[in-house]
């Protein structure tokens, strides 16, 4: 079902592809992101279980593999309202025995239940995240994630045409397609609201899930938008969390609700073979789905960024982050991170199925650019790369710099330059 004025999605590809040899896909992701848009551009009929109407009501009472009816693909429009009906989509797609039959889409992970098959080999699992700055049209994408890892160069750029000014604007701003063409401040005004549906609402409707208190619930998302992509422990969060008694078992317990949400999402650890022996660090690091809800959550506008440069840099670099995601997992891959005890590190690793890897330093301006590129060669020195294979390339994302290759083989470009 084309519709006018969609914002193509870099999962397209993938949904497309999927679809050829899957009887069905699950597309889960945070609510408002675009999942169903993105659903119905693929979908030849739908159902939207969320609607309230009559007799989608009346469907679910008497026979609820009535809603499975219609052309295929079929969009079955945030299904874990009705959970049961994951288990009469396996069935039907066993029967059919033909791929390409059924979209599902998903705001919440819904709590665990033996009856409910897995899914495996039945339906494809996609993630969906906000959309980034290739996607909003405010990147031209003229450094690709593919690309680099195939050994191709991009084209030097020395003029970015941006400024740290307007990159933490954009970043504020999220990337929420339903605010695309709002300014950056009723973007944030729709964002606030946002979290307080999250806190008030969606939290309460999880099922499996006690009460969670609102007052504890927005303390600990403010903590945590305070230590977004640090290694912070959950007791460090809990004590951090002002004026509320909380443990770090509560902190732990509200952080896995807003993970079934998909609102938190983790940035593993990486363990490579090293020469030295250094203990790696293994705790992961916290990111909200878009930094702009760490913005919503402290009313935190850009101007106030640009006086807390260490926030923004903090909060730059889940933006990127989140953009390595997304290119990477199109990709077969996913994201880590990287540090041992002598301090050093990767803020970002991007590891593919094959075994190919990548590492990146992120800097908020251009001037940090040298002091990156030495951090990252420092690293990379340390790898066993008789175990451990070379890394496929190393970069330093900015927000402002150009984009060129560096003396030793690194790349730099800035987070606008980026794309699949």
């Amino acid at each position: 079902m084309k519709q006018k004025g969609y914002l193509p999605r870099v999962v397209d590809r993938l949904i497309d592809d999927s679809l050829g040899y899957s009887g069905g896909i699950l597309i889960e992701g945070v609510r408002a992101c675009g999942k169903t848009m993105t659903g119905r551009q693929h979908a030849s009929s739908e159902v939207a279980l969320d609607s309230g109407l009559p007799q989608i009501r009346a469907a679910l009472e008497v026979d609820p593999s009535l809603l499975l009816r219609g052309d295929v693909p079929r969009l079955i429009d945030e299904w874990q309202i009705e959970p049961s009906l994951w288990n009469l989509v396996r069935r039907q797609i066993d029967s059919r025995r033909l791929p390409g039959q059924f979209i599902l889409t998903g705001s919440c992970v819904p709590a665990e239940d033996a009856s409910r098959h897995s899914g495996a080999h039945r339906l494809s699992r996609i993630r969906m995240r906000p959309m980034t700055l290739f996607e909003r049209g405010r990147g031209d994408g003229g450094v690709s994630l593919a690309d680099l890892f195939d050994g191709r160069a991009p084209e030097p750029v020395l003029d970015s045409r941006t400024s740290v000014p307007e990159v933490l604007d954009d970043l504020v701003h999220g990337g929420w397609p339903g605010d695309h063409d709002l300014t950056t401040r009723q973007a944030q005004r729709h964002l606030r609201d946002y979290v307080e549906d999250v806190i008030n609402i969606d939290v309460g409707r999880l099922d499996g899930e006690p009460r969670r208190d609102p007052v504890r619930l927005r303390a600990l998302m403010r903590s945590l938008a305070r230590h977004v992509g640090t290694e912070a422990s959950f007791s460090t969060i809990a004590k951090d969390v002002s004026g509320q008694s909380l443990t770090a078992q509560t902190a732990v317990a509200y952080v896995n609700a807003l993970k079934r949400l998909f609102i938190i999402e983790e940035q593993p650890p990486w363990a490579p073979h090293l020469r030295s022996r250094y203990a790696v660090r293994t705790s992961p690091k916290l990111h909200f789905v878009d930094p702009a809800l760490a913005a919503a959550v402290t009313a935190t506008s850009a101007e106030r960024l640009l006086e807390d440069l260490e926030t923004a840099g903090l909060w730059f670099e889940s933006q990127v982050v989140q953009h390595l995601r997304v290119f990477a997992e199109a990709l077969g891959g996913h994201v880590h991170h990287y540090r041992d005890k002598a301090g050093k590190e990767a803020d970002v690793i991007v590891e593919l199925d094959d075994g190919r890897w990548a590492a990146f330093e992120v800097k908020l301006g251009r001037r940090q650019i040298p002091a990156a590129q030495a951090s990252l060669a420092a690293f990379v020195a340390d790898v066993d790369t008789a175990r451990t294979p070379s890394p496929a390339f190393t970069a330093v994302v900015t927000a402002d710099g150009p984009t060129m290759p560096l003396p030793d083989g690194a790349v730099t470009f800035p987070l606008g330059a980026l794309g699949p």
